[in-house]
């Protein structure tokens, strides 16, 4: 039985950076002063110093606090929108692989289609039709992040339907619905698992455009796309206003996409990544 790498010190960086992250996303909207949401013009645009580590932004907000309360909506935002797609994709994959060649057919058909698509421009013309928010900005990644897993997960299915021990419980009478949910779906989690930690690192940049061009959170949203939209008007006076959010969604893109490289190693997964489309 081949022993699992050890730990190293990057991978153990990994896993810290990320779990402050989540930490900050769970609890900072709890720990963040009420002056986090609340204007105070008299201190606006501080600079950087010892009681405002990141300065002030327009509104005499505290930024480093706001960074911390916009972890919530950015992060956890991201992560439904992937759980969301990640659940359509193995519905269709599953429905694929137990129905009929010609109704396979047809759903890999309209898979194709969804993956020929630019999924950036469709998720901004849904969520611009339904109303410019971050609820718009969610729904309409989810419904157009989908095909990838589709694809990838039926590819996998496909294969281990003709593995030796699927054939025999074929031949034992067990069903292809009863072999996907017991057999082949567990098989398939270390992938799935791994797709889902990069794409965490896109979709966090993909809902931060979509903030920062309009058509997602709008301010005073403590969004970090909505903070840079917010902020882009004074870069050249304020940096720390825009660059603080930006670093944030840097460092969690990143950090996601690492988590989803050590996975790999350490799960032996295929490493599929990128779910959102340019």
């Amino acid at each position: 039985m081949m022993a699992r790498p050890h730990l190293s010190l990057g991978d153990a960086t990994v896993f810290v950076l990320v779990a402050l992250i989540l930490a900050a996303a769970v609890f900072g909207n709890l720990l963040a002063p009420e002056a986090t949401f609340s204007s105070d013009i008299g201190n606006a645009f501080l600079p950087p110093d010892a009681q405002h580590w990141l300065g002030t932004d327009s509104q005499g907000r505290d930024v480093l606090w706001r960074v911390i309360a916009g972890a919530a909506p950015s992060l956890l935002s991201s992560m439904l929108v992937v759980t969301i797609y990640s659940l359509i994709g193995v519905v269709v994959a599953t429905l694929a692989t137990v129905v009929p060649r010609w109704l396979d057919e047809g759903l890999m058909r309209g898979t194709e289609i969804g993956l020929a698509l630019p999924g950036v421009i469709v998720a901004m013309g849904f969520a611009s039709a339904m109303g410019p928010s971050l609820a718009s900005a969610v729904i309409a990644m989810s419904i157009t992040g989908w095909p990838i897993t589709a694809r990838l997960l039926r590819s996998i299915t496909r294969q281990t339907m003709v593995a030796p021990y699927v054939q025999g419980a074929q031949v034992m009478g067990v069903s292809r619905f009863r072999l996907m949910t017991r057999h082949v779906l567990p098989n398939s989690l270390d992938v799935l698992i791994i797709k889902w930690s990069g794409d965490v690192s896109i979709t966090i940049l993909v809902l931060g455009g979509l903030s920062f061009v309009g058509v997602g959170a709008q301010p005073p949203s403590a969004e970090w796309g909505a903070m840079i939209s917010d902020a882009r008007s004074y870069v050249s006076t304020a940096w720390w206003t825009a660059a603080a959010p930006g670093a944030a969604i840097a460092l969690t893109a990143v950090s996601f996409s690492l988590l989803g490289d050590i996975l790999q190693r350490r799960l032996g997964g295929a490493g599929a990544s990128g779910g959102a489309r340019s």
